[in-house]
């Protein structure tokens, strides 16, 4: 299985759907909250190349992007593939 790592923040309801879909995967993810964690959200900023918003995952080196990305990649049927379950 992939190292998933997600940025997030509070009160943030794309971060809440995003954890909900991995975890119903039952797949474990490790959470930095830019709000807890100002210097994870310089770098966020650098790993995605300046986005803003949250959430913002990888999955083992690939940048996904946000959670309507994540959305996606279940839809197409290609999340499982990416994560490697």
């Amino acid at each position: 299985m992939q190292k998933v790592e997600i940025y997030t923040g509070p009160m943030c309801n794309y971060c809440s759907a995003a954890k909900h879909l991995l975890s119903k995967k039952k797949v474990d993810y490790t959470e930095f909250n830019i709000a807890t964690d100002p210097s994870k959200m310089q770098e966020m900023q650098e790993r995605t190349k300046g986005a803003r918003t949250i959430p913002q995952i990888f999955i083992g080196e690939t940048y996904v992007g946000g959670y309507n990305e994540l959305k996606a990649l279940e839809i197409a049927g290609k999340l499982n593939s990416l994560l490697e379950i």
